[in-house]
């Protein structure tokens, strides 16, 4: 046997027994081998740059954003200004064609402002042989259908080899006919509404209900008739009496214009001029139109030019988007007030 195994157990280290704890205190919890000292501060140091790096992204997106937001509002801008028919004259013959919709007004598509630029851009075309203008309206302000009916006379002394047809879908009447009678030729379809060769004047009277609401209209004036036509004081007879001589004057110069324009194809009648509308048929048999056809029609059998080529200028984007909003409701309603006092041809 060896020495070994007659050892004195005793004489063996033996393994220190733990103290208890003493009461009411937490033992502390024996340091983890896995991990280094100093471990806090790196994990401190990757979420201050993980934090960076995200801040750095985030700047880089608000700028690419901001740039896209910016280009954008420059793109809608410059489309608001340079929306409209750009569309490249074609090579050969073709006819132009010139659309007036809706009320003749100041503004919009049916004002002088936008429909004279494009009779001037028809008629000035190489290639244009003839032009449509393509009515359908109910009429509206004298003045601007005059000033597209002086237009028309003056494009065709300018430019005598080149005939201009009004072609009727729906309606002409009243400032539409003012504009149409400078045409070379009228044409309708049979049950289009013709005419109506009169002048009108509406509005409103408030001061009846004023009076039953216990409102007093306080209007100061310098000039006996300032106050002429105002809807919040009564109307005098002497004011009655002008405004009817006013509106049979614009009615004259309405009755001369369709004279001109139709010479002896008019055949007039005592309710020629009496502000009545006729059918398409109807106004070809007094005269008033010339016979029936289409834009298609017109142009391939009339003109001889079946590539018709549109040059009616086109609302530009501002005007879309105000609209689409309704900030155009505000300024129809006071152009609706103030157009009120204002003769109209419808």
């Amino acid at each position: 046997m060896s020495n070994n195994e007659f050892e004195n157990p005793e004489s063996k280290p033996q393994p220190q027994a733990t103290p208890a704890p003493e009461a009411g205190v937490t033992p502390p919890k024996p340091a983890r081998e896995d991990k280094k000292p100093g471990w806090e501060r790196d994990v401190l140091e990757k979420l201050a740059l993980f934090a960076v790096k995200e801040q750095r992204a985030r700047r880089r997106w608000g700028i690419f954003f901001r740039i896209v937001i910016l280009m954008a509002i420059v793109f809608g801008v410059w489309l608001a200004f340079t929306y409209g028919k750009t569309e490249a004259e074609p090579l050969g013959t073709h006819t132009a064609l010139v659309e007036i919709r809706g009320t003749i007004e100041s503004e919009g598509q049916g004002s002088a402002g936008v429909v004279i630029p494009a009779l001037d851009k028809a008629f000035a075309a190489a290639d244009s042989v003839g032009v449509i203008l393509k009515i359908n309206s109910p009429g509206g302000s004298p003045v601007q259908a005059g000033m597209i009916n002086d237009e028309i006379t003056r494009l065709r002394k300018e430019y005598p080899k080149k005939p201009i047809y009004v072609v009727v879908e729906e309606m002409c009447a009243s400032g539409g006919y003012y504009i149409a009678a400078a045409a070379d030729r009228i044409y309708v379809n049979k049950a289009s509404l013709i005419g109506s060769v009169g002048v009108l004047m509406d509005g409103f009277g408030f001061t009846g209900l004023m009076d039953k609401l216990g409102v007093e209209r306080r209007l100061l004036t310098a000039g006996e008739n300032k106050s002429f036509l105002d809807p919040f004081s009564p109307q005098s007879p002497k004011q009655r009496e002008y405004a009817q001589a006013m509106l049979e004057e614009i009615h004259q110069q309405f009755i001369e214009v369709v004279r001109q324009g139709r010479g002896t194809r008019l055949k007039e009648t005592p309710e020629t001029f009496s502000g009545l509308v006729w059918t398409g048929s109807k106004a070809v048999e007094l005269g008033l139109a010339d016979g029936y056809g289409t834009v298609d029609s017109v142009a391939r059998d009339v003109i001889k030019a079946e590539d018709v080529v549109d040059y009616t200028q086109t609302e530009n984007l501002s005007e879309r988007v105000l609209k689409k909003f309704g900030v155009a409701f505000g300024a129809g309603m006071a152009k609706t007030l103030m157009s009120s006092s204002v003769p109209q041809l419808r």
